[in-house]
C-alpha cells in the first residue's frame, strides 16, 4: 500500500509497504531504499540514500544525502515523517487513516498492446458497459426474466429490492469520494454497483459492503410497517423475501458482501488471539444457527469461516490498511445486528401461518 507521497527536490518521493514489514522508497520511478520484511514492522526508523547532481563550479559531481525519518504505527494507523537534506529539514508532517482513504494510488504505466480479436472484443465490451443504454437493456431483460419465472408484479418488486440494495453501495462509495458508474441489473444474478476507483482501507471495504444489506433491511422494515398499516399481504411478502435476499448476501462467502465484511474484520487481527476470537465467533454463530434450526445458514457460515481462516496468513500482503480495534468491534456489531434483524423479520412472518410467508424460514431450515 502507498504510505506516503511527498515532493523531494522536484521529484515525487513515494513510500510503499505492507504490514509484513517490507517497504520500498521511490524517488520518481527509481527505487532508492528498501526495507526487507521483518517482525519489527513498525516504530521509528530512517531511510537513507544519496542523490548525485552535476556541479557548475567543479568537474566532479556533487552528492546529496537524503534522509527520510519515519515513525509508523499500524493500529490505529499513523505515520509521522521528517525529510532532511544533508541534515537540514526540508519538510515534516503526519498522515492517518483518513488520508489513506482519500489518496489516489499511483497507476502503473500502461503497456501498449497489438490489436487482436480478443482485444477488440474487450474494448467493445468496455464501451458497451459505459453506455447508459446498457442499463436500460439489462433492466428490461431482468424484468422479462423474472416475469417469466414468477409474475410481472413480483418482478417489479424484486427489481425494487435489488436497486435499493445496490443504492446502499453507491451511497457508501460517494461518502468516500469515489466516482460511481451507476447500478447494473443482471438477469438471474442480481445487481451490481460499479466504480472504477479502488479502495485503500479495510474500513472502506466494510462500509461499502454492508451498506447494501443495511439499505435492504430498511426496505424490509418499511414494507413491514406498510403491512401493519394496510394489511396487504403483498407488503408482507416483500418484507420477508427481501429480508431473505439480503441475508443470503451477508453469508461469509466471497464475493458476497458478507465475505468482504468478515474478511476485512478477521484480516485486521494481527495476533493469534485475534484469530482465536474469530474462530470462536464463527463457532458460536454455527452453534446458534443449528440450535435455532437454521441448518442452511449454519452450514454456509461454517464453509465461509473456514475459507477466511485458511486465507488469514496472507493478510499482511494486502494493500488495504487494516481496521483498528474500534473498527473491528464496530464492524462486527454492525454485521451481527443486521443479520439478527433480517432473521427476526423472516421469523415474524413465518409465525403468521401463511404458507408463502413461511417459505423464507423453510429455506433456511432446509
Amino acid at each position: 500500500m502507498e504510505l506516503l507521497r511527498i515532493d523531494c527536490l522536484g521529484k515525487e518521493l513515494r513510500l510503499e509497504g505492507s504490514m509484513a514489514g517490507w517497504q520500498q522508497l521511490f524517488w520518481g520511478d527509481t527505487v532508492v531504499a528498501v526495507k526487507n520484511a521483518s517482525e519489527d514492522n513498525q516504530g521509528a526508523y530512517t531511510h537513507e540514500f544519496q542523490l548525485t547532481t552535476p556541479s557548475q563550479q567543479q568537474q566532479e559531481p556533487t552528492s546529496i544525502n537524503i534522509s527520510l525519518e519515519i515513525d509508523l504505527q499500524w493500529q490505529p494507523f499513523n505515520i509521522s515523517y521528517r525529510l532532511l537534506k544533508d541534515q537540514q529539514l526540508l519538510t515534516e508532517g503526519s498522515r492517518n487513516s483518513k488520508d489513506i482513504e482519500q489518496q489516489v494510488p499511483v497507476k502503473p504505466v500502461e503497456v501498449q498492446r497489438k490489436l487482436s480479436v480478443i482485444g477488440l472484443a474487450s474494448l467493445g465490451f468496455k464501451l458497451l458497459k459505459s453506455a447508459k443504454v446498457i442499463k436500460v437493456v439489462l433492466a428490461g431483460a431482468s424484468i422479462a426474466a423474472y416475469s417469466w419465472l414468477f409474475s410481472f408484479q413480483f418482478a417489479l418488486a424484486l427489481i425494487a429490492c435489488l436497486v435499493f440494495h445496490e443504492y446502499g453501495h453507491i451511497k457508501a462509495m460517494k461518502h468516500f469520494g469515489m466516482k460511481t458508474k451507476g447500478i447494473y441489473l443482471i438477469p438471474f444474478m442480481g445487481g451490481l454497483a460499479m466504480s472504477d476507483e479502488k479502495i485503500n482501507t479495510r474500513w472502506q471495504d466494510v462500509v461499502i459492503s454492508i451498506m447494501g444489506p443495511t439499505f435492504g433491511l430498511f426496505m424490509s422494515i418499511m414494507a413491514l410497517i406498510a403491512y401493519w398499516v394496510t394489511g396487504e399481504t403483498f407488503f408482507a411478502g416483500l418484507a420477508a423475501f427481501n429480508a431473505l435476499l439480503n441475508l443470503f448476501n451477508l453469508l461469509p462467502i466471497l464475493p458476497l458482501d458478507g465475505g468482504h465484511i468478515l474478511k476485512s474484520i478477521s484480516f485486521s487481527m494481527n495476533s493469534t488471539a485475534g484469530l482465536v476470537a474469530c474462530i470462536a465467533g464463527a463457532g458460536i454463530g454455527v452453534y446458534l444457527s443449528y440450535s435455532l434450526g437454521l441448518a442452511l445458514l449454519g452450514f454456509m457460515l461454517l464453509i465461509g469461516s473456514v475459507e477466511i481462516i485458511f486465507e488469514w496468513k496472507t493478510r499482511h500482503q494486502s494493500h488495504l490498511l487494516p481496521l483498528d480495534r474500534y473498527g473491528q468491534l464496530f464492524s462486527a456489531a454492525w454485521y451481527f445486528l443486521t443479520v439478527g434483524a433480517l432473521i427476526a423479520i423472516i421469523w415474524y412472518f413465518a409465525g403468521s401461518g401463511d404458507e408463502i410467508l413461511s417459505l423464507p424460514l423453510k429455506i433456511l431450515q432446509s
